[in-house]
């Protein structure tokens, strides 16, 4: 598999990247999580921005990433695609 390249991205947005590439398929985790992983529990809004630039939304699985109230927050390829993609994982009903 080739390495991502991430040079162009801040050392945050890296961290941001890091953390979400672990979650498993068929779960799910919230801003707040990665935000907590990163040692920044305060910025789970900063962790949505990053990922609504993704660079590689087919292999770090932004998609995966929920409000901590259980909505599904956003997605750069419309929410309906993030529903479908956590439907095929068997994430959500």
């Amino acid at each position: 598999m080739t390495k991502l390249d991430l040079s162009r991205l801040t050392p945050f947005q890296r961290k941001v990247l890091k953390i979400v590439k672990t979650i498993p398929s068929g779960e799910v985790r919230t801003y707040k999580w990665v935000a907590e992983r990163m040692g920044s529990p305060e910025a789970a809004r900063a962790v949505g921005q990053v990922l609504r630039k993704n660079p590689y939304p087919e292999v770090i699985p932004c998609h995966r990433v929920i409000r901590s109230d259980g909505r599904l927050g956003g997605y750069a390829k419309g929410i309906q695609k993030k529903r479908r993609l956590l439907k095929e994982e068997g994430a959500i009903r």
